[in-house]
């Protein structure tokens, strides 16, 4: 790898972890402190590259962001908050292009192939990591494909149900999937996604049967409609829609309650053991990372 690839890679990490603090209506993107204190160890390393960095013309022209899901996903809020911060620092377009389909793989793929010259960008989430498991043969090898740049934040998600569906509560919604197995359609965003995967621990860990839904789109009109009934979804994809009435929140899935919703409890007060967090970063092309020894 070149030392121009090295100065953009240092470049972009440093960008964002210096921005990768965005807020929107109320929702704080945090980056965890011992997770910037690990970023910025890995810069470190580079100190003496810091004046050649801040010279570097990169970039020159729009850098793609790639989102591996519909618009109007939490990833896909997320990235253009991100995107936001990083165009305003680096005084260049960030184009955030939605690419969903094979639960991320499709989007991935378009990253994998792109050239490695610091223009293409993928937001990272754990389908990435999911996939690698669920699907027997991938076009790609993400662990040796996709180099990591940062990482970005944790994602608490929310159970949260249909408005007219009878159950308020965590037991209530227990006890009625129980006499109703099967008849209770669960939505997600794709097999393999977080969504489906947190769905599916919480059907292990209660008990239940729940139908599987998944969608390419958007799924909230669904929700708000009535044709599906529940989903396990990133709080930052449905709070409008809960704090609105729209939608009703019956837990969250982290291991302690959401400063976003304070008096919903967790899924862990009635499903022992059950604890789950949706987490994102940014990679590229592994080609972009081979000064550092990657092939």
């Amino acid at each position: 790898m070149s030392a121009m690839c090295q100065k953009r890679t240092f470049r972009l990490l440093l960008i964002v972890c210096a921005g990768s603090r965005s807020s929107s209506r109320g929702i704080t993107m945090k980056l965890p402190r011992r997770q910037f204190l690990h970023l910025s160890a890995g810069a470190g390393a580079l100190l003496a590259a810091l004046r050649v960095v801040r010279a570097d013309t990169y970039p020159s022209r729009p850098v793609r962001f790639i989102v591996a899901f519909p618009a109007g996903n939490a990833s896909d809020v997320l990235a253009r908050l991100m995107g936001q911060g990083l165009s305003d620092r680096l005084a260049q377009k960030i184009v955030i292009e939605n690419r969903p389909g094979a639960g991320s793989n499709v989007g991935t793929e378009v990253v994998v192939r792109a050239p490695p010259d610091g223009y293409t960008l993928l937001l990272v989430s754990p389908s990435n990591a999911l996939n690698k498991t669920l699907y027997e043969k991938l076009n790609f090898d993400f662990i040796n494909d996709i180099a990591p740049i940062a990482s970005i934040c944790q994602n608490p998600y929310v159970m949260a149900v249909t408005p007219s569906f009878p159950a308020k509560t965590v037991p209530e919604f227990i006890a009625y999937a129980r006499s109703n197995p099967g008849k209770i359609n669960m939505a997600s965003t794709g097999i393999g996604t977080s969504t489906h995967v947190f769905g599916e621990l919480f059907k292990t860990t209660a008990g239940v049967d729940l139908a599987h839904v998944p969608y390419r789109g958007n799924f909230v009109p669904d929700l708000i409609g009535g044709q599906v009934q529940v989903v396990f979804a990133p709080i930052t994809h449905l709070i409008a829609y809960i704090r609105s009435g729209q939608v009703r929140a019956l837990a969250v899935t982290t291991a302690t309650r959401s400063e976003a919703l304070p008096d919903v409890p967790t899924l862990a007060e009635f499903v022992q053991g059950y604890e789950a967090t949706g987490w994102y970063g940014i990679g590229a092309p592994i080609r972009i990372m081979s000064c550092y020894g990657r092939p």
